[in-house]
């Protein structure tokens, strides 16, 4: 945290999002960010061509390595989060490929989550067993079977709470002290919960990864990711991974990603309030046979989730006989949710996530136990609700009009 950002250690959650990282220009006294856009800087004739001779208290050089905006950003992310500081990436995806390629050589082992955000599960499904790197794939919520996954030569456990599509949790200071004991370091995409409802560097985890496309950003108008945890950690990884892989974020992108974020706190508590409602709602409905999220005292953690979220958040996953036929009566009737994919946008989306599909990605390599937490899911695919910042009762009525 900057000399700057020193007042906001005690404030609150509101005050952190709408100050953090931001302070009124020096030259112009403009109250906004600036929206800085040059590709180099000047410089003075001592300045080096390598990133290895790159501190983190240098004067900017070029964007790649570094951009005022980009910097404000991560400076504000890392104080909503608890985080010492913050690498951003171009998206979501590029923050996670970071940080495997860091943490990860030939020889290593890693457990992931065996119900992960889709390109993360191809991606250890495929190309990093390519670099003799070894995958385990465990369902997280199970600290037996986490346990037992264990190997000598594991360098990282990967978790996803709750995980994209099942919403299911996963007891991060739990399972921090099983890495501790292992001596690998504990990875948290918190993307679903977001730093409104969940800290996990505050129970134990190395790193936090965020997808800023979603909740963060808020608005469905700019990709972004980012890592977050101690400089320890990041410094190396910043100067050795990010800057070499190139996947950085642009500066228009960290200026809007800025702008959604003054209004994050504010935004997630609507979230969740409409996604309780329209919870409650679909429990009802005789045409779902099923509803999970992790508000409603039916889901399976209710009392893990009261524990390690102080927000609910806004996605629902729900079940639906003719899963396939029904959404396309979705993308028939509805008019204010849009079908469509992604989800922590202002605005309303929901999607169909087909079985075979999810069959081939997150449980490609799974063991017929691994695929016990499937069977439940299988057949009828499932419905991801995003649920927007609209009035609940308008949503419902949408909703009702397509289950007709």
């Amino acid at each position: 945290m900057s000399k700057e950002s020193d007042f906001l250690l005690n404030a609150g959650e509101q005050t952190k999002a709408i100050h953090g990282g931001e302070f009124p220009d020096p030259v112009t006294k403009a109250s906004s960010p600036n929206l800085i856009m040059s590709t180099t800087f000047i410089t003075d004739a001592d300045a080096g061509f390598s990133v290895e001779g790159l501190d983190e208290n240098d004067s900017w050089l070029y964007s790649r390595w570094g951009n005022p905006t980009v910097h404000q950003l991560e400076e504000k992310l890392a104080i909503c989060e608890g985080a010492e500081t913050a690498v951003a990436f171009a998206s979501g995806m590029g923050a996670i490929v970071a940080l495997l390629f860091h943490l990860l050589k030939g020889g290593d082992h890693a457990i992931v989550s065996d119900v992960a955000y889709a390109a993360l599960a191809e991606l250890t499904n495929e190309m990093i067993p390519g670099l003799d790197i070894e995958i385990t794939k465990v369902n997280t919520s199970d600290l037996k079977s986490l346990k037992e996954a264990v190997r000598s030569n594991t360098r990282l456990i990967y978790i996803e709470t709750p995980c994209n599509p099942l919403l299911r949790l996963t007891d991060i200071a739990a399972v921090a002290e099983i890495a501790r004991e292992a001596g690998a370091k504990l990875a948290v995409d918190s993307t679903f919960a977001t730093p409104a409802a969940t800290k996990p560097l505050a129970l134990g985890a190395g790193f936090v990864v965020h997808s800023l496309t979603k909740y963060l950003g808020g608005h469905g108008d700019a990709l972004g990711g980012v890592i977050l945890g101690s400089k320890e950690n990041l410094v190396p990884l910043r100067k050795k991974t990010a800057i070499r892989f190139g996947g950085v974020l642009s500066p228009f992108n960290a200026w809007l990603i800025l702008r959604g974020l003054a209004t994050f706190p504010l935004r997630m508590r609507v979230h969740q309030e409409n996604a309780l409602k329209i919870a409650a709602y679909l429990e009802k409905h005789p045409k779902v046979k099923r509803v999970f999220y992790p508000g409603l005292p039916s889901h399976p953690q209710y009392e893990l989730a009261k524990r390690q979220m102080k927000n609910f958040s806004g996605i629902i996953t729900f079940q639906i006989d003719n899963g396939r036929s029904q959404a396309r009566k979705f993308v028939e009737r509805l008019q204010i949710i849009h079908y469509a994919v992604s989800l922590g946008h202002h605005r309303s989306l929901i999607f169909y996530l087909d079985s075979n599909e999810l069959l081939k990605t997150s449980f490609k390599f799974s063991t017929p136990q691994q695929l016990e937490s499937w069977n439940d899911f299988a057949g009828d695919g499932l419905f991801r609700l995003s649920v927007g910042l609209e009035d609940a009762e308008d949503l419902i009525s949408d909703l009702e009009r397509a289950l007709v």
